[in-house]
């Protein structure tokens, strides 16, 4: 079989590093190649017009590799210089699982079976346009059914009016009350669940002909629980089992213990978990819990959850549990590990992180020769350069000082802040052990931000965007 030859495109300071990897990467992967060195230096610099002009194509090439961050179109390329050109990834050191991941399919993630019901909390207290506006967020970041939660204690004239508005927006809905004219209002208007049924309402809600989400008179009480499940089967009433999630500290290992025991004497019915007792009570990120909660389901087949986002650190609990939801479906559908399979509930810190050592660091200080700094963070510290010099330490305000004192008349207000921000970004970086890279956004999982990088904002606003990261 012929070794496809390669012809690599990069700029000037990202050579040596680049060599590095192809050095190691090329014979695993079974392919040659070439290194083109346009006369930029720094790769993301580079656009397809540029590439037109400077490239010289060498013979025998199969296809080329421009740099991720180039910009254009490349079929003008492939057109003009009649081979395959692609872009890579946006830093040359995921080369390895670029070229790993050749030819096999994305991950389906796609699929899942647990119903995520988001409740609305405290609905009475809220106008219509509040309400529209809270369900049509649980709605876009994967909620299946809305839950109108009402106010314990209180009796709300307005249920009906509610969940009919909800229902003519699209939403399905599901009425959180004991109050008996709240239910009859909701269920007459079109919700399709009632949270929830015990002994003190079973008489009456069990006749109103929609499902109820059976749990016992108090947590601990499973008899109280098989009692309920009986009654409801003899009154022919549809329903779903809840066993009640306890919050820590307050039965919450026996509270898990339950709903095993639940599956077990009850394999034909179908389960709920409501995980707010959790979430909300647990002054801890919640994208983890959200994720161990979902594997919890998964492996018990229990397929609804009701969640909620009303403290802050719970606030895209909705979101994360929708993709943990997906990431344990194919996990155990698969027997594979939840692992390499995607990242976008690994926020805090990066999946792995990509350096390029001191001595790429030294190299790279002694081929600079313009005024544009360059930063990266690693080996636990920042690290500053441009021609004029090499700083590195763990205070950016020092490093400032310094390379300020270097040569105080390059700075100028804008390229101050723009140092100070990119600065900014490096150290929140190395805190929290995340790949920095300079002009582009830190990741952040599901929750990043794009940026418009400064080379790209330069050449938006008509200025020269060759000259450089500032």
């Amino acid at each position: 079989m012929k070794q496809e030859r390669i012809l690599f495109v990069t700029g000037k300071l990202a050579e040596y590093s680049l060599r590095e990897i192809l050095e190691k990467l090329a014979p695993q992967v079974n392919f040659t190649y070439e290194i083109t060195i346009l006369n930029v230096q720094v790769a993301a610099l580079m656009h397809v017009p540029l590439v037109k002009r400077r490239l010289n194509v060498p013979e025998g090439i199969d296809w080329v590799m421009l740099p991720g961050l180039c910009k254009g179109d490349l079929q003008i390329l492939t057109d003009h210089f009649g081979l395959p050109f692609k872009r890579g990834p946006k830093d040359h050191f995921d080369l390895p699982e670029y070229f790993g991941q050749a030819g096999r399919p994305p991950k389906d993630l796609s699929q899942f079976d647990i119903e995520i019901l988001a409740e609305i909390n405290h609905a009475p207290f809220l106008s219509n346009e509040e309400i529209l506006r809270q369900a049509e967020h649980y709605r876009q970041n994967g909620a299946d059914l809305i839950d109108v939660g009402c106010v314990p204690g209180e009796s709300w004239n307005r249920a009906g009016d509610v969940v009919q508005m909800l229902v003519d927006a699209g939403h399905r809905v599901s009425i959180d009350s004991f109050e008996q004219k709240e239910v009859e209002a909701a269920v007459s208007s079109g919700a399709e669940l009632i949270l929830s049924c015990n002994h003190s309402n079973i008489d009456w809600v069990s006749k109103l002909g929609i499902e109820v989400v059976a749990i016992p008179d108090l947590p601990s009480d499973f008899d109280s629980l098989r009692a309920i499940v009986d009654q409801l089967v003899r009154s022919d009433t549809p329903f779903r089992i809840d066993p009640i999630l306890e919050p820590i500290g307050f039965g919450f290992t026996a509270s898990i213990e339950r709903y095993y025991r639940t599956r077990k004497e009850f394999p034909e019915f179908e389960i709920m978990m409501g995980i707010g007792n959790l979430t909300e009570l647990t002054e801890v990120d919640t994208a983890g819990i959200n994720f161990v909660l979902a594997a919890l389901c998964q492996e018990l087949k229990i397929h609804s959850i009701l969640a909620t986002e009303v403290i802050n650190w719970a606030q895209s609990a909705i979101r994360e549990f929708d993709y943990a939801r997906r990431l344990v479906k194919f996990s155990i559908d698969n027997k594979s590990l939840p692992k390499h399979i995607h990242y976008q509930l690994v926020m805090l810190r990066d999946a792995r992180l990509n350096e390029m050592g001191q001595g790429a660091l030294n190299h790279l200080a002694q081929q600079i020769r313009d005024p544009n700094y360059r930063i990266f963070a690693e080996q636990d510290e920042l690290h500053v350069m441009n021609r004029d010099g090499y700083w590195k330490g763990t205070d950016p305000f020092e490093l400032f000082d310094q390379f300020e004192a270097a040569n105080p008349k390059e700075l100028d207000p804008s390229h101050a802040f723009y140092l100070g921000y990119e600065m900014c970004k490096a150290m929140t970086a190395l805190t929290l052990g995340k790949q920095y890279q300079q002009d582009q956004p830190l990741n952040w999982g599901f929750l990043s931000q794009e940026e418009i990088s400064a080379q790209e904002r330069r050449r938006l606003q008509g200025e020269d965007p060759q000259c450089g990261p500032r």
